[in-house]
């Protein structure tokens, strides 16, 4: 027998779902209530099926909004439904999947696609075969609905559809999708296409053993009349080009010929598929052998997409040139991410930036000139100066041209190639700074701001020639533009100030007076999301010019208004973390300068460090009652103690002593989550450094800890820790020796595991080092397991003290244990070698241990031996160490 409704509840529910409708807060909760009690009652889900696939006198929202409702009800609480109603549910939604509406069609499909992702995939096997025989129907109602639903499922069970949990159904959906692809309605062949799109990523097999039906068949849809059908071909060619290149090489040409059509399709949706082409073959090994002949064709279409559309310029308020007094919008506000300190070693080469494709933040949603751009950067960077001759006649045109829209897409271009195609744009760049620089003045904003993002990408040349040719010039209209009236113009000139201040270094100190005045008037003028990005700036600032920062005059402007809005922040404020980090940087570089300040930052830090772990233990205890804490502002006043730690050496002595930050180190060491354990040790390695008499009382507890966190899946924590230990090993000295045995193991398996990250390896190879040096008997006999890897992770290290100290526990090691270097000297040479200037007494020992080897073997072996060397090093020792 049928379920059937009684009257008096459906009114309650119809009047119940007409009052959600209601805009009045006041009625909103009462509904919330009122659901929430109808939920205990387990036939309530039925009237809502009822309302939403029998009521068709009811109007189109009120029934769609009552199977929203039912979605919401199977998401929480589906495990808990009687038998009965869950099969009155999927019984209802089976039946009308092919209703008249749109709306009510979609809304079913997604009731359906909740119910099998909770699992019901595997017990509701009539489902899948049921929805392929409705898409034969004659009705193109129920053949919509049908292939609308399936579409859902396909998108959120993607995976268990290809395992043999289900018997593999694709082996008969895939072949049935294709059929379809001949559909006479366009929105049909839309779903099927949309369908075996889910399965080209994960390689599904059923796919794999159609894959030339499905590439034939998008072929005879590439010119179909309808722009949802040739976005979905767009997308499914793109994902094909990842996935199986193997079969579209054949079709190369005319793949190609066919995407630079479509990258200009009139219909927006399509040509931002169609361009995300060009990205994916940058990526591909064959990319300049298949492009390099359509280049000319290309390089036009992808820059003509760089212009702002009329749609962005509205949604910018392109028109809208001074803005400064309108206060930001929260919502406006990304949140930011505090990135955990890390302990790194200066390199020779220094690493590239990575790319933000333009300064339209606001515009966050990928468009095309997004895509154009970010495609012509990946192609500058694999064809490099041959894109120029493409690029060059265009630019000229559109650098002068009198539509600002064209003049700023050109700035765009210039800076998209900036990193590519640098060597070859050196030439044109006297007198291409120039102008840039006069377009940030330009009386458009959006000019004004991406000159300032251009000019950004050359900065490394600016700085490399004389200051007062380029340097001076760009860095007064930057600094001009900080101050600028517009507020999208006042962050891209901080960003472009920033990475100019990384670039420049030292060679800012003669303007820090200038700059400062400028950094610190914005201070007053900010609206809330720009001051954000000024305490960045003025962080980089501190770090680009080091001690240089630590003068009277400068400590004076700079500190008042920072100490002002740290006083003004409350604890619970996310805006204290750019200003800790900000501090930070400051700390680090002001040193003895930053004393003045150090009492009530510090005091502050260690507090929201107390009161952090307060909340996660009371919350730890009652989830119910407390919320749970936000870790960040712990890790960011642990990061910034590091800092006061680092700049202020041991005048931190006295700070320490009066609170109990080693209590709460302790705990923040054992911390579950990572980021907190990983800015705790960096913390721990500091303290060593400043002040080690408060850390030493610990040592016994936080070894074990240190030795439990050598786990490489957490690199960061992993480097961190061994970076401490090295640190702490060169402070205790032969007090070590009962602490080796619990962290060195791990540090011989890290150090030989093959794909560590650099960083992690350096710093395992320094701790070696320094254990060895301190500890040496307990350390030399495993010489032999570590010294090969050990020596060709030191080797790229600039000459400094924890290369020096590491170097020295080598040495005295191969004194202990000389048979543990013998089959792998080459590389200890070869390290050796990497050295330009050693101290005198470091000299003398690798002098000794090569002489030694040497006398040992023999001239004529040695000879031998060193017939392998490369002529480089053969010379260098030959040089410095007479062998």
């Amino acid at each position: 027998m049928d379920w059937q409704p009684d009257e008096q509840g459906l009114q309650q529910v119809l009047q119940l779902l007409k009052d959600s409708q209601s805009p009045d807060t006041v009625i909103q909760r009462t509904v919330q209530q009122k659901l929430e009690q109808l939920n205990g009652f387990p036939d309530f889900n039925n009237y809502l099926i009822f309302v939403l696939t029998r009521l068709k006198t009811e109007d189109e929202p009120t029934r769609s909004l009552s199977g929203l409702i039912l979605k919401n009800n199977v998401k929480a609480h589906y495990q808990n439904l009687p038998r009965a109603v869950s099969d009155f549910i999927k019984q209802e939604c089976l039946n009308n999947v092919g209703d008249p509406s749109p709306l009510i069609r979609a809304t079913i499909g997604i009731l359906i696609t909740t119910i099998a992702s909770k699992g019901e995939l595997q017990t509701w096997p009539e489902l899948l075969p049921q929805l392929c025989n409705l898409l034969n129907s004659e009705d193109y109602n129920t053949c919509e609905g049908s292939f609308g639903a399936l579409q859902k499922i396909c998108e959120d069970s993607s995976e268990l559809l290809d395992s043999d949990a289900l018997n593999r159904p694709l082996n008969f959906m895939i072949p049935k999708f294709l059929q379809f692809f001949k559909h006479c309605s366009p929105k049909i062949r839309s779903h099927a296409i949309a369908c075996v799109n889910q399965f080209i990523i994960g390689r599904a097999q059923a796919l794999m053993e159609n894959i030339d039906t499905f590439i034939e068949s998008l072929f005879v849809l590439a010119a179909d009349e309808d722009a949802e059908v040739r976005k979905n071909v767009c997308r499914a060619l793109v994902m094909l080009l990842e996935v199986r290149i193997d079969r579209l090489i054949p079709h190369m040409h005319s793949l190609i010929q066919y995407m630079l059509q479509r990258t200009q399709d009139p219909d927006d949706n399509v040509s931002l598929e169609a361009c995300e082409f060009w990205l994916t073959i940058a990526e591909q090994p064959i990319c300049k052998e298949v492009l390099s002949g359509h280049l000319v064709q290309l390089i036009p279409i992808l820059v003509n997409g760089m212009k702002y559309s009329e749609i962005d310029i509205i949604i910018l308020k392109g028109d809208v040139e001074e803005d400064e007094m309108v206060p930001d919008s929260e919502q406006d506000i990304k949140p930011r991410f505090h990135k955990s300190r890390t302990v790194t070693l200066q390199h020779g080469g220094e690493e590239g930036e990575d790319y933000e494709d333009d300064d339209d933040d606001s515009l966050c949603d990928w468009n095309l000139r997004k895509c154009s751009a970010a495609a012509l950067d990946v192609l500058a960077n694999v064809f490099g100066d041959d894109l120029l001759p493409h690029l060059l006649p265009l630019l000229k045109g559109l650098l002068f041209h009198p539509d600002w829209v064209v003049k700023e897409s050109g700035i765009l271009v210039l800076g998209a190639i900036a990193e590519g195609c640098m060597q070859g744009m050196v030439p044109y760049l006297p007198e291409l700074i120039p102008h840039l620089i006069q377009c940030l003045s330009d009386k458009k904003a959006l000019v004004r701001s991406i000159a300032c993002w251009t000019l950004s990408r050359y900065a490394h040349w600016v700085v490399s020639q004389p200051p007062d040719s380029y340097l001076k010039p760009l860095m007064t209209e930057l600094l001009k533009r900080i101050l600028d009236r517009n507020k999208r113009v006042q962050e891209a000139a901080c960003s472009a100030f920033a990475t100019l201040e990384e670039e420049a270094c030292t060679e800012l100190v003669p303007y820090l007076s200038f700059i400062l005045d400028t950094l610190v008037f914005a201070f007053g003028k900010y609206q809330h999301k720009n001051l954000l990005i000024l305490y960045d700036a003025i962080g980089t600032l501190a770090d680009s010019v080091g001690h240089h920062l630590n003068q009277p005059e400068y400590i004076q402007k700079l500190m008042p208004p920072l100490i002002a809005k740290w006083n003004e922040l409350k604890d619970e404020d996310k805006d204290l973390f750019p200003l800790l980090e900000c501090l930070s940087s400051v700390a680090t570089a002001l040193q003895s300068g930053f004393l003045p300040y150090c009492e009530p930052v510090y005091q502050r830090c260690v507090t929201l460090v107390q009161k952090t772990l307060a909340q996660a233990m009371m919350y730890n205890q009652h989830p119910d009652q407390y919320e749970a804490p936000d870790k960040d502002f712990m890790i960011v006043a642990l990061d910034l103690l590091s800092g006061l730690a680092e700049g202020l050496g041991s005048h931190v002595d006295q700070l320490v002593a009066r609170s109990n930050i080693m209590t709460l180190l302790f705990q923040c060491m054992q911390d579950t989550m990572p980021e907190v354990r990983q800015s705790s040790f960096a913390l721990l390695g500091d303290l060593t450094k400043a002040c080690f008499p408060h850390v030493k009382p610990c040592i016994a507890e936080f070894m074990p800890i240190l030795g439990l966190n050598l786990n490489p899946e957490f690199i960061s924590v992993c480097n961190n820790a061994t970076w401490a230990i090295g640190e702490i090993a060169m402070q205790m000295g032969a007090e070590m020796q009962p602490y080796v045995g619990i962290v060195l193991p791990q540090l011989v398996e890290i150090i030989n595991r093959p794909n560590t990250p650099k960083t992690l390896l350096e710093n395992t190879a320094i701790t070696i080092g320094r254990l060895g040096f301190v500890c040496p008997q307990e350390v030399a006999p495993q010489l032999q397991r570590f010294i090969r890897p050990w020596c060709t992770s030191l080797r790229n290290i600039r000459d400094n003290e924890e290369k020096d100290s590491a170097f020295r526990g080598i040495c005295v090691m191969i004194q202990v244990n000389p048979a543990g270097v013998v089959q792998d000297f080459i590389f200890f040479c070869d390290a050796v070698a990497s050295w330009v200037n050693p101290k005198d007494d470091l000299r003398d020992m690798f002098y000794k241990i090569l002489h030694s080897f040497k006398d040992q073997v023999g001239e004529e072996n040695w000879q031998k031996f060193s017939e392998q060397f490369p002529p480089m090093l053969k010379e260098r020792l030959l040089g410095c160490y007479g062998v």
